[in-house]
């Protein structure tokens, strides 16, 4: 059925089920989460165990890897990342998934190599990392306690989140124009193609290709598997072959095939025509004229058994197994099996039967009506589909007051609103029903708001039309929030919260995402792209204590310590520290607290984490730069021009005028009108150069055009072109600036000392010399305040965000508390 290879003297040791049963053992069904095919070298499809030559798919949450058309026979078995309101529970077993290890990966109990670049082999829980092999995983303990990451992983149980029709994709909010290089609809006839090369079209004349249909579904979608069998065989041969196509391990004598012509394929009733047509009896199924498709039938039954899953309890994977006969209607089987699991003195009206379809790509879950008569259920679902049957369980539920909270939240509105003026636009634009949403946060100085729906189909309907809405010409964008229980969170945990710009670096921000929802709980895992920091942020709001991680430029990060400033007095732990996991070019503040110069992709994601959890925790001085520009000069001439308001940025590292920020600009038009070319960190240091090269022949004369105060004093300028405060000891990309020697006249220089130097450059030859270790720059001064006066346009960077700033004042100062 599954390809499973095995020595003769090694079969009684076989400990691996084979994937026809695969959904018999999924103890909670959690169904997974798939972005679009792509290639995937040196891995095996869970299902065929076959290697994965051609495009295939993985889950984004776990490492479950499959080809295009084996996908239809994975079942729900991804791990499950939060509380659902179905089978909750908070101890966790661990969560094991065969293959696809690393080729040196040892087993925790007999400390051999268990894994394997040739087949898929050894064993892997995917929340705590621990290894094994088939044999010996059995003997593992089965609770897992999250392993060496337990301290930063958001446990399962403290999370919950009420999703029913959203997909996955949009539950661990991951953004779909990232997946969106190859969107194809589920019904693709994908599996048609693709079926093909598995069967080779036989040139052997003694063998012949049939199609091979499990039911009215397939029929519908044209979904076939072929399956290939000498032109003599048996009617039961025939069947056995079609069942393993289908990863069906039932004895062929229950089943039969049923012919069905081209005409009945094309007309639109197949179905009707199929139900007339299944009293004929197929006789043999070769007569001359050999029809090239088939149906599988099941034959009819007068009784069979059936399990029961009782779906309260919390631990292992019981089941009852009940006999039902023609008269058994879902009441009677709930009567039934209640004393077989010590629940007879309740009445049956607080319990239903829940019939539980486990497709790899979604649970649908479906309550069965008292008087269904059990038999006829089971023979719909086997006239849709026979591996759909071999997916579905029935649970006996207790019936509970369901809960349904979605938490949407939702950017781009315009800011400093009250909650009143956001819920009018919100009704103007969405039409939102009052009676089931409600505003339950407004974060006003970002124009976002936190919704609370409690009706399943209207959070879908305001999730779908936020997409295609635009207020004052800003598109809004809206995030399937999870809800922390933090009460629940263990006393030594600090949940990372790890934000992600997966525009960074060269691309390499999209692969670490994708490690780290692997790694920890991917609902502490947020793109930036998907509605920037502060859904994070306000998940996290609850959390006593927490730690952030940053992938990104020093830009990111200056936006998510923006962030964090603006929303701090909402935050239980209002003062979360920052690791940062450069990626791209710069990276200065990386650099000064040792993160190193840029995530190269070849460090394992997670050593990073350990990293993140053993570095140490310093404080850094942030500063505010107010630039308030004057009156525009020409304004006498196209009528009276009105000034613009003042602007106030954050600054982290550095503030440039003059030369520094006039390359920084000319390099962001060269990246914008070309940023395909800018992906590798080499490539954007040449453009770096050969801009510098142009810009050689400059006059010094930047001190005429500028004036400095520091604390109130004036200060003389020398004959610069390029002035720089510095708050960290390296710039453009690891130059020190400020030089190492000892001088009377200043302080050594901290991150932390509340204070900022000002550093002047000759021109592009000096910050040449700058960058080579050659020279340092021109000390100017150190102080806690600062006034700029510009006489004239010129050019100003903050933080590597380049600009030209007209004459005015510049004031900087220190920004509230350290970070």
């Amino acid at each position: 059925v599954c390809n499973f290879m095995s020595h003769e003297k090694c079969l009684k040791n076989v400990k691996i089920p084979c994937s026809c049963i695969a959904p018999s053992l999924v103890r909670v069904p959690v169904a997974h989460c798939f972005g679009p095919p792509g290639h995937y070298k040196r891995k095996f499809c869970t299902v065929c165990r076959k290697s994965l030559e051609s495009p295939a798919f993985r889950c984004e949450v776990c490492e479950l890897h499959v080809h295009t058309d084996c996908i239809l026979f994975a079942c729900s078995d991804c791990r499950q990342c939060h509380q659902d309101g179905h089978q909750d529970q908070d101890t966790y077993h661990h969560h094991w998934r065969e293959g696809n290890l690393p080729s040196g990966a040892r087993c925790e109990v007999c400390k051999k190599t268990c894994g394997s670049s040739e087949v898929l082999s050894g064993m892997r829980c995917e929340w705590c990392g621990i290894l094994a092999h088939a044999a010996c995983y059995i003997i593992v303990t089965p609770e897992c306690t999250f392993g060496r990451l337990r301290n930063m992983i958001l446990p399962p149980s403290c999370v919950q989140l009420f999703s029913r029709n959203f997909s996955k994709l949009h539950c661990f909010r991951i953004s779909e124009n990232l997946q969106a290089e190859s969107e194809e609809d589920d019904d693709v006839d994908g599996s048609t193609q693709v079926s093909v090369k598995d069967v080779q079209i036989s040139t052997d004349s003694s063998k012949q290709t049939l199609k091979i249909f499990d039911g009215n579904d397939a029929v519908k979608r044209n979904q076939f598997r072929l399956i290939s069998i000498p032109r003599i065989a048996k009617n039961e041969e025939v069947v056995e072959a079609a069942l393993r196509a289908y990863y069906i391990n039932d004895d062929q004598q229950e089943y039969e095939l049923q012919t069905f012509t081209q005409q009945a394929l094309l007309s639109d009733d197949v179905i009707n025509r199929n139900d007339a047509a299944e009293d004929s009896n197929s006789g043999s199924v070769f007569r001359e004229s050999v029809p090239e498709a088939w149906i599988i039938r099941a034959k009819p039954k007068d009784e069979e058994v059936i399990r029961i899953y009782p779906a309260w309890l919390k631990v292992g994977m019981a089941y009852v197994s009940l006999r039902v006969n023609k008269e058994s209607t879902t009441q009677s089987v709930i009567k039934e099996v209640l004393p077989l699991l010590g629940r007879q003195t309740e009445c049956l009206q607080n319990f239903k039967l829940v019939e539980v379809l486990m497709g790899s790509k979604q649970v649908q879950r479906m309550v069965l009506d008292s008087q269904e008569l059990i038999l006829n259920r089971l023979k719909d679902i086997r006239k849709t589909s026979i591996r759909q049957m071999n997916q579905t369980r029935f649970y006996v539920v207790e019936n509970s007051k369901s809960i349904v909270r979605v938490n949407l939240f939702i950017g781009g509105l315009p800011p400093q609103l009250s909650p009143e003026e956001y819920t009018n636009i919100l009704k103007d634009e969405l039409a939102i029903k009052t009676n089931v949403v409600s505003v339950s946060h407004v974060y006003q100085a970002q124009g976002a708001v936190v919704l609370e729906i409690s009706c399943f189909s209207e959070a879908e309907r305001i999730y779908m039309l936020v997409k295609d809405t635009t207020v004052n010409d800003k598109p809004l964008n809206a995030v399937v929030i999870p809800e922390v229980m933090a009460s629940k969170i263990p006393q030594n945990c600090w949940p990372l919260l790890v934000f992600v710009n997966p525009k960074s670096g060269g691309l390499k921000g999209r692969d670490l995402l994708h490690s780290f929802r692997k790694l920890l709980n991917p609902h502490q895992v947020f793109e930036l792209t998907n509605g920037g920091p502060l859904p994070g942020f306000h998940t996290f709001s609850k959390v006593p204590s927490f730690r952030v991680l940053v992938c990104g430029g020093d830009g990111t990060v200056g936006w998510v310590l923006g962030a964090l400033e603006e929303i701090r007095h909402k935050l239980v732990c209002s003062e979360p520290s920052v690791a940062i996991l450069p990626l791209g070019t710069g990276n200065d503040l990386g650099r000064v607290l040792r993160w190193g110069a840029g995530y190269s992709g070849e460090e394992d994601p997670y050593s990073v984490l350990i990293s993140v959890d053993e570095a140490d925790d310093v404080l850094m001085d942030r500063w505010t730069i107010l630039l308030d520009a004057e009156e525009p000069a020409d304004g006498a001439e196209n009528g009276v021009a009105e000034p613009e308001p003042p602007k106030i940025v954050q600054m982290n590292n550095y503030c440039g005028l003059g030369i520094d920020a006039e390359l920084s600009l000319d390099f962001h038009h060269a990246r914008e009108e070309e940023p395909g070319k800018f992906n590798s960190r080499f490539h954007n240091k040449g453009v770096y150069v050969k801009v510098g090269l142009q810009k050689i022949s400059h006059t010094r004369n930047l001190h005429k055009d500028i004036k400095l105060q520091v604390d109130q004093r004036e200060v003389e300028l020398p004959s610069i072109e390029g002035l720089i405060f510095i708050n960290i000891p390296s710039w453009g990309s690891g130059a020190d600036l400020w030089g190492s020697d000892s001088d009377d006249r200043f302080e050594k220089p901290r991150i932390d000392d509340g204070l900022l130097e000002v550093v002047g450059v000759t021109g592009v030859v000096h910050m040449g010399q700058v960058q080579g270790g050659f020279r340092s720059g021109i000390r100017i001064a150190q102080g806690s305040y600062f006034r700029v006066t510009l006489l004239k346009p010129i050019p100003v960077q903050v933080d590597g965000e380049p600009w030209i700033q007209a004459p005015g004042q510049i004031i900087i100062s220190a920004a509230g508390p350290k970070v």
